[in-house]
């Protein structure tokens, strides 16, 4: 009786999940609050990016990308060519920094290192190291909004800084559906929402920077051809935006290519999948 009973209660919770999961994926985001929205992509330019850069932060001003990259003894600042993909400066960081992402605020670049608590502040046109401040987590992704600096750490919390003094204002916790989403890596304020590549995934994650909430995701899948990855990490990371002419772009970290993408189904509220993350 016992081994029936339990028989039957299994059989109904894979009944139950079944149900859960068809209800879910065919469910349209207008009539369920709870659906994120996932948008897919369009290719609609490439350009070369050097396979040798561990990219970790993406800016593009005055029509040419900032570029910071990683690794103990390989970590650097560049000014790169967008259409060449030529680099036409470069700072090279001491070998005990491991180089994380960066932003520019008016004329000065702000570039963060992993776990040294340390940040650097540059002249944005010769590169000169102008003063250095510390932040107690480690240093991952940062952008700029118009008003505050704003960091991530790897965890889901997003951290709101003064772009002066570099202390902290105030901070969000990034969910989706109301589980936290982590390993928040490089960051890009675009149009009113915090994008952010998700550390070891093919996604980019959009944040509503005033509650913390996931108000999309881009699925990424197969932007690199298998041709174009190579044994070492190829792992998605790098997001800019182009204000003026309103241009995103993506790399990641060793990939030869530069795309300039637009997202398919943005705006419509067509889109059909959803993500329980």
């Amino acid at each position: 009786m016992n081994r029936f009973f339990k028989i039957f209660v299994m059989g109904l919770l894979v009944l139950t999940g079944v149900f859960f999961i068809y209800h879910y994926s065919n469910i349209e985001p207008s009539t369920n609050p709870n659906v994120i929205p996932v948008y897919t992509y369009k290719v609609i330019n490439t350009y070369p990016h050097d396979k040798s850069a561990f990219t970790e932060g993406l800016v593009f001003e005055d029509g040419v990308l900032y570029e910071g990259t990683g690794l103990h003894g390989y970590s650097t600042l560049r000014r790169v060519e967008l259409e060449s993909g030529e680099i036409l400066q470069i700072c090279e960081l001491p070998p005990q920094f491991f180089g994380e992402g960066l932003t520019i605020y008016g004329n000065k670049i702000i570039q963060l290192t992993w776990q040294s608590h340390i940040g650097f502040v540059y002249d944005k046109y010769n590169f000169e190291l102008l003063q250095k401040f510390n932040y107690p987590d480690e240093g991952w992704g940062i952008t700029y909004d118009g008003k505050h600096l704003i960091m991530s750490d790897g965890t889901s919390t997003l951290h709101f800084l003064d772009p002066e003094t570099f202390k902290e204002i105030s901070q969000i916790e990034v969910s989706a559906n109301n589980i936290p989403v982590t390993r928040i890596n490089e960051l890009e304020y675009i149009q009113g929402e915090i994008y952010a590549n998700i550390w070891q995934t093919e996604r980019i994650v959009r944040i509503d920077p005033l509650t913390g909430q996931v108000v999309g995701w881009i699925d990424l899948k197969g932007i690199l051809s298998p041709e174009d990855h190579r044994e070492t990490v190829v792992v998605l990371n790098g997001i800019v935006y182009d204000t003026k002419n309103d241009r995103l772009f993506v790399t990641g970290k060793f990939w030869p290519i530069l795309f300039e993408i637009e997202c398919v189904g943005q705006g419509t509220g067509g889109a059909k999948r959803a993500v329980l993350y």
